[in-house]
């Protein structure tokens, strides 16, 4: 991975949300949406198989396995715009987090033309 950044942290401050940057997006497992999303990976796993069957995306640009670091084989990674999609399916608390997070995001680029991350910008600035 080339880059890793935290841009979402939850608004009960449970979930601070470390991503790899790759190829211009976010890449997350289904472990990682797990935790994201307060759902077991076999629910997490169900929405991404709905998101492929009913076309919403396509399944061979939206993918990639990876090596991580201690693992003998490779791990299946989904790119943002599948973590978006699953978001928007998944029933619980952290997803509506989430939701919310990522609606007043788009809406910032909108409306602004631009969203920030604070903590980023606070670090860069120190």
């Amino acid at each position: 991975m080339e880059d890793q950044i935290e841009i979402y942290r939850s608004a009960d401050n449970q979930i601070e949300l470390q991503v790899n940057l790759n190829h211009e997006t976010v890449w997350l497992n289904q472990v990682q949406m797990g935790h994201l999303f307060g759902r077991d990976q076999s629910v997490i796993s169900r929405h991404i198989r709905n998101v492929f069957k009913e076309g919403e995306l396509e399944e061979k640009s939206n993918m990639q396995k990876m090596h991580i670091a201690n693992s003998d084989k490779p791990v299946t990674f989904f790119n943002l715009e599948v973590i978006i999609s699953v978001g928007y399916r998944v029933n619980s608390k952290r997803g509506t987090q989430f939701r919310q997070w990522a609606t007043q995001r788009l809406k910032d680029y909108l409306v602004k033309g631009y969203a920030i991350n604070e903590k980023r910008l606070a670090e860069k600035q120190l």
